[in-house]
């Protein structure tokens, strides 16, 4: 690979453009770039995630997402490129299942909370969620991996089930969500 980062300080985004992986330059404020900003953002979210010190069984399993959320800023960052595919959704739909599996059902919503760790997992959840859907309106202008889509649809719900895994663990209980609505005379 190289020397990529060899020079940090280009100047070459000095006028509001940033270069991509096939070496196109793009505005700053495009959809694209929002989309590659998003899963920059959840990936050191992520990071900030295992300084909370989550159960140690999860740290594989976040190492992975991480490197994935680069994968998929690489397919991004070079349009038309897909190395993302059905097996890494496949994957988080097991890890979903085993970790909720051990988990009490739901019978309410919960509100995201709890130890930091969790606390950073929802918050993780949320800004997955926005990246999904600046990734959905992506693809609306300019194809994108749906494989990728769908991964970040399957990340957001692992992110919500490891939020509950990490709150048990740590012995903090979900707080469901209570309606404040008064009632109608």
């Amino acid at each position: 690979m190289g020397h990529r980062l060899s020079k940090i300080v280009t100047k070459t985004g000095d006028k509001g453009t940033t270069g991509l992986g096939d070496g196109q330059r793009i505005d700053k404020d495009s959809q694209r770039v929002h989309a590659m900003g998003d899963l920059d953002e959840l990936n050191s979210l992520i990071g900030v995630l295992l300084t909370q010190n989550p159960p140690e069984t999860l740290l594989g399993d976040f190492n992975r997402i991480q490197h994935r959320l680069f994968d998929i800023g690489g397919e991004l960052s070079m349009p038309g490129y897909e190395i993302v595919g059905p097996e890494c959704s496949e994957d988080l739909e097991q890890l979903i299942s085993a970790y909720n599996d051990k988990l009490p059902p739901l019978k309410e919503f919960i509100l995201p909370g709890g130890s930091p760790a969790a606390a950073f997992c929802h918050l993780a959840r949320t800004v997955c969620r926005r990246a999904e859907r600046n990734l959905v309106a992506l693809n609306q202008s300019e194809p994108v991996s749906n494989h990728s889509l769908i991964y970040l649809n399957r990340l957001s719900d692992f992110l919500f089930v490891v939020a509950r895994v990490i709150n048990k663990a740590q012995g903090q209980q979900d707080t469901f969500w209570q309606s404040q609505r008064t009632k109608e005379p």
